[in-house]
């Protein structure tokens, strides 16, 4: 049976991408906010959502991981990308014509070299395809917009110039939503804690990762919106949950901590 998955952005948005890396045969529906998407999955409208959690350059995002504390959706899959930005316009168009650009901010800072060389005027968007959409859309001939390859197909764009970011190592992680735990059994773990107001409680929530021998590959802290002076801890860690140790090691960490949620146990992303 296909599947249903949101995202969010406009068509062409790299979080499509990532969508068809993950299951090229379901069907899409973008959406124009995160919360969006979450609430789609919840309340059973979504198959599954996709979204980015954190970038190799920028970080976390942050509206995501608040999400991920504020809604019960579990984790059950991960996509990385390489997220290459280009330069698109009109067709006809020349790079002599150009005098601005419009793109998501996260975009636009990642192209700066680029953009400050050629003298080209900054004018942040909202979304990256979204960007693209309005350029075919108003048919600006002085403006080009930064975006996928896919935005240039699905928007007849030229692309005028490939590869403008200032650092050509720039992935971005996306995570799979789903309402249920993975069916297949996977061998990297996500998880959610507070600790405890007492000098030393992060300490000895990591000793136990660290005792066990368990590698590590994320740790974000947050605070948490709804509640002040309150602190949320993101953990990733390689290992599948139907291993004794794994399970033995999760105990001691709800033990350890204020609160305490499991993400899920998804199989990690390979290139």
């Amino acid at each position: 049976m296909t599947k249903l998955i949101g995202f969010q952005g406009e068509r062409g948005a790299y979080s499509e991408i990532a969508a068809k890396e993950y299951d090229s045969s379901a069907k899409l529906l973008p959406f124009v906010n995160f919360v969006d998407v979450f609430e789609g999955v919840e309340n059973g409208k979504l198959d599954l959502g996709i979204v980015p959690i954190e970038n190799s350059l920028e970080g976390p995002v942050t509206t995501v991981n608040d999400l991920l504390v504020e809604t019960n959706l579990k984790i059950v899959g991960e996509i990385k990308i390489q997220i290459r930005h280009n330069l698109l316009v009109l067709q006809g168009v020349n790079f002599e014509q150009v005098h601005c650009v419009y793109s998501h901010p996260q975009a636009l800072a990642q192209c700066r070299d680029f953009l400050i060389k050629n003298n080209l005027e900054q004018r942040p968007y909202y979304d990256t395809a979204g960007s693209a959409k309005m350029l075919f859309e108003t048919k600006q001939e002085t403006a080009s917009v930064i975006a996928s390859k896919l935005s240039a197909k699905l928007y007849n764009l030229k692309i005028l110039k490939e590869n403008i970011a200032d650092n050509e190592f720039n992935k971005t992680r996306f995570v799979v939503l789903s309402k249920k735990f993975a069916e297949e059994q996977g061998n990297k773990c996500s998880i959610i804690f507070c600790t405890h107001h007492k000098t030393g409680a992060l300490f000895s929530v990591l000793k136990i990762f660290a005792e066990a021998n368990v590698n590590l590959t994320r740790i974000e802290s947050r605070p948490i919106r709804k509640k002040p002076n309150e602190f949320a801890f993101f953990l990733d860690f390689q290992g599948c949950d139907k291993d004794k140790k794994i399970i033995g090691l999760l105990d001691e960490v709800k033990n350890e901590t204020l609160m305490f949620k499991f993400l899920g146990c998804y199989k990690e992303w390979t290139e």
